[in-house]
């Protein structure tokens, strides 16, 4: 099936390792260009050597209030044009309620609320019809997930955003989408699994509750990704996708 990404041009942030390394992977596969984000200079650098020259790396962090502009304008000096971003960010530090500080808080409430909010409403005002702005969520928007308490309260909140957003650029046909992964292994996935001290038999009891019986792979959830941000998935707005093996149970 052709996604019909053939030279169009990608934001990902977040893209230095882990989902959205495998999104800007997978779009680059199938033709398309990717401006990739992410904070470390050099772990950025080594992803976009890796994608090779569909891929042109940007230094940046979310809470910057000036990176999307940065971004968009790089896209367009770089490969010519601008037509979708993903927005991913590592994940808000583990913890329960009596665990997490003020401090850790805001600074996830920085980058992982508000700075995307920054980069879609930016994006919004800059794309034409058939421009389309992702999100990378969590199953925290379905279901709260114990241990990470910071996402259980920032996530759904953001996927609310995305809906609205979502009512107000559909006339300009702009879409608006959501990704909500669930046990992927990646080393996020891996590290949380640890802290439970027996990271195998942690694994072992979530493989058991996932119908599919296993933990997805980055490159299925790039997948996925690639195919929401296409002209494929042209009639689909609004939504927040589960990429979790059929872990949900319902609609």
């Amino acid at each position: 099936m052709d996604l019909g990404l053939k030279d169009r041009v990608y934001i990902v942030t977040g893209a230095s390792r882990g989902l959205g390394l495998a999104a800007a992977s997978a779009l680059v596969a199938d033709g398309a260009k990717a401006v990739i984000t992410g904070r470390d200079e050099k772990t950025l650098k080594e992803a976009a050597a890796e994608l090779g020259p569909g891929a042109f790396p940007v230094t940046s962090d979310n809470a910057d209030p000036a990176a999307a502009a940065r971004l968009i304008a790089a896209a367009r000096e770089h490969f010519g044009r601008f037509d979708g971003v993903l927005i991913s960010v590592g994940g808000p530090a583990p913890g329960f309620v009596a665990d997490n500080t003020d401090e850790q808080w805001q600074s996830a409430f920085e980058s992982v609320f508000l700075g995307a909010v920054r980069i879609a409403r930016t994006a919004a005002d800059e794309l034409d019809t058939g421009g389309v702005i992702g999100f990378v969520l969590s199953a925290s928007v379905h279901e709260p997930i114990p241990g990470l308490t910071i996402s259980n309260g920032l996530r759904p909140g953001l996927a609310g955003f995305a809906k609205s957003l979502a009512d107000e650029v559909g006339p300009r046909g702009i879409r608006v989408v959501g990704l909500a992964p669930s046990r992927i292994d990646t080393d996020r996935v891996r590290q949380l699994d640890e802290l439970s001290g027996d990271a195998e038999a942690t694994r072992a009891g979530h493989e058991a509750r996932i119908p599919l019986r296993r933990y997805g792979t980055p490159e299925e959830f790039g997948r996925v990704a690639a195919f929401l941000l296409s002209p494929a998935a042209s009639y689909l707005t609004g939504i927040v996708l589960p990429v979790d093996g059929g872990a949900r149970h319902g609609f």
